[in-house]
């Protein structure tokens, strides 16, 4: 686990998957198409805590949905790449942006689709309930399932890493 905590130590950004990992994976569909997804209010603060501590976040989803962009919109999520089924270019391009390096770089998955993300970062993170392959390619694995809290469980594990729990924790303690 020493090692797990170091990788964390050198993070400066944060990949998450959307279906999975921010959600149960569930999709909902109405009859009319439209498609309905449930995010957990308890990740979503603690992505917006970790984007304090000067983390940034980013989120790369095989599929593309207007809710997600509406939620990653309202958590000051800058960095949204969907429809990529193939993640590693939208992968690249977000390194650039955000100028780190995969060493720098942490990515939360629950599926094959983010192996290759997953292969290449500093610290792969596999949710609870996530595939077997997956989870054999994970430097960590949450002890919460994707869309139940997975998300903020990584977020404060990277901000005890680094140091920066305990004054996020004052603030609601003064």
């Amino acid at each position: 686990m020493q090692d797990v905590i170091e990788k964390a130590k050198k993070l400066k950004l944060l990949i998450l998957d959307v279906d999975g990992v921010l959600t149960d994976g569930k999709l909902f569909f109405d009859d009319n198409g439209k498609e309905y997804k449930s995010f957990h209010a308890r990740d979503g603060h603690g992505i917006k805590l970790l984007q304090q501590t000067g983390v940034e976040v980013a989120v790369i989803s095989g599929r593309k949905s207007l809710s997600v962009a509406l939620r990653m919109k309202s958590l000051g999520i800058n960095h949204v790449y969907q429809g990529h089924e193939d993640k590693r270019a939208a992968f690249a391009e977000v390194l650039q942006n955000v100028g780190v390096t995969a060493e720098q770089t942490a990515h939360v998955g629950d599926d094959l689709l983010d192996l290759p993300i997953m292969t290449r970062v500093g610290l792969a993170i596999a949710v609870q309930d996530a595939n077997f392959a997956v989870k054999a390619h994970a430097h960590w694995c949450t002890q919460t399932c994707g869309g139940q809290g997975a998300v903020r469980e990584v977020c404060d594990f990277i901000m005890q890493a680094q140091g920066s729990f305990d004054s996020i924790l004052k603030n609601y303690l003064s």
